[in-house]
């Protein structure tokens, strides 16, 4: 028999192994302390995701980190970066603002490369400006 295939929205990655990646890309001393982080960023974003990208992005998550996302009810409208920075804080007490948007970015940065371009792009376009340096992007504008 082959391998296993990954069925098409199915997780990536499990929790264990996602928390790991928190943990070394921002470089926290302690597995609890990156999973804080992320229960954190996953509980703020899942009231900014919504629609078919939240679906989408849930299929793609472990099933713990799918249910923090959508165990969040949806903004009727979504918080400026700045705020969603602070709104993770409030999360994180005690936390900086530097630690928040660390902390922020650090997980943003591994969700976007678990969501893939064209998932990611989706879920900028619903978002106001300035979320892309959180996704690890340029804020590109339009000419004029």
């Amino acid at each position: 028999m082959a391998g296993p295939q990954r069925k098409r929205g199915s997780p990536t990655v499990q929790w264990q192994q996602l928390i790991e990646q928190v943990r070394y890309s921002g470089r926290y001393a302690t597995g609890e302390e990156a999973e804080d982080v992320l229960r954190a960023v996953l509980t703020v974003l899942g009231s900014h995701v919504s629609g078919d990208e939240r679906c989408e992005l849930a299929r793609l998550l472990p099933v713990e980190a799918a249910t923090i996302l959508t165990a969040q009810i949806p903004l009727t409208e979504p918080l400026t970066a700045p705020g969603f920075v602070d709104a993770v804080a409030r999360h994180l007490p005690p936390c900086t603002g530097p630690e928040a948007r660390w902390a922020t970015s650090t997980v943003l940065c591994l969700i976007a490369q678990l969501a893939g371009e064209d998932l990611s792009l989706r879920m900028l376009s619903e978002l106001p400006r300035g979320y892309a340096l959180l996704f690890g992007r340029a804020e590109l504008t339009a000419a004029a």
